[in-house]
């Protein structure tokens, strides 16, 4: 599966960027994966095939008033596009104030990580993790029984 996990926005602190690096690496294992910072919502609906051009990739944002899953269900979700589902999978965090109504009515899925607001970088990172944790769940792994 080709994964994609898009964030609006350069990433300020280099310890967000430490673990968003490590987080992309340990995903590199399961899954093509790659991570892309842009520049706003109409690069993001570019890339990911919403303007009719290029490779449509499957998009799920990251949002508050999103369904919410635990980790079990998600590793189920990637399983489920992965067996039913060629397009690639893009996962998206927003800036700082969250997606426009236009493009979360475009999204295929809008995903929440829990009720509490979190940072978006922070969220980028939360994100990565649960991931790698679906990821984990798939392969029995036991990095998911240690909670």
């Amino acid at each position: 599966m080709k994964l994609t996990i898009a964030w609006i926005g350069k990433t300020k602190n280099p310890a967000i960027q430490s673990l968003t690096d490590e987080y992309l690496k340990r995903l590199k294992q399961y899954s093509e994966v790659e991570g892309v910072a842009v520049r706003d919502e109409a690069v993001l609906l570019k890339l990911c095939g919403r303007d009719g051009r290029g490779t449509r990739r499957w998009l799920v944002l990251l949002d508050s008033r999103g369904k919410q899953l635990s980790s079990e269900e998600l590793a189920a979700f990637l399983r489920n596009h992965r067996e039913r589902n060629p397009a690639p999978l893009m996962l998206a965090v927003g800036a700082a104030d969250g997606f426009s109504e236009d493009l979360r009515a475009k999204a295929d899925l809008v995903l929440s990580l829990g009720k509490m607001t979190l940072a978006h970088e922070l969220a980028r990172v939360v994100l990565l993790e649960q991931m790698y944790r679906a990821f984990t769940i798939l392969k029995g792994h036991p990095y998911h029984l240690g909670h």
